[in-house]
């Protein structure tokens, strides 16, 4: 079985619970199911759960090379030069990390966060559309913040053939 869930921000990646953060027994009542592949706590989007341990295998290490896509709001507006460097690929504390396929792109129609982001006055957001194959600890956030473009939001709204489409916040669906 495979389950589709939409995470809203603020959500642990994880059923048990931990102290008074939310976690995703808050949201999915689907019995033998687990999470294939993560996303951070302040992340949002698509979460895969399955109870197939070979398919959650294959979802979540990255020496299968399934693809995520991420809307991410970065603070700034970066040139393509800036991007150009999330394509090469850029050096993290653990490591260089794989070439990231990136482009500037409109915001897209997604649901309000609470809270929302910070807005600055001074200080302009624009949103990428960033595509890895990997999926190290906070990875996205970390490749913006070393081009110099902090993130402010990260949706994931694709994995491998998976996508978020219409799923509300909060709510999954078995495809």
């Amino acid at each position: 079985m495979i389950v589709l869930f939409n995470k809203p921000f603020r959500v642990l990646s994880q059923f048990t619970t931990e102290g008074e953060k939310s976690v995703l027994a808050d949201y999915i009542d689907i019995p033998g199911v687990y999470c294939a592949g993560r996303l951070d706590y302040d992340s949002e989007g698509l979460l895969v759960l399955t109870d197939d341990g070979k398919l959650q295998q294959r979802v979540s290490n990255p020496k299968y090379g399934k693809v995520k896509r991420y809307w991410v709001q970065v603070e700034g507006e970066p040139e393509e030069g800036d991007l150009d460097k999330l394509r090469a690929g850029v050096t993290l504390k653990d490591g260089i990390t794989g070439p990231a396929i990136v482009e500037q792109i409109s915001a897209p129609l997604v649901w309000e966060r609470e809270p929302p982001i910070r807005a600055r006055k001074s200080i302009p957001t624009s949103w990428l559309n960033l595509e890895i194959s990997e999926g190290r600890n906070r990875q996205v956030r970390r490749m913006t913040a070393h081009v110099g473009f902090p993130t402010l939001r990260l949706i994931r709204h694709q994995v491998g053939e998976w996508r978020l489409g219409t799923i509300p916040v909060g709510e999954c669906r078995i495809p």
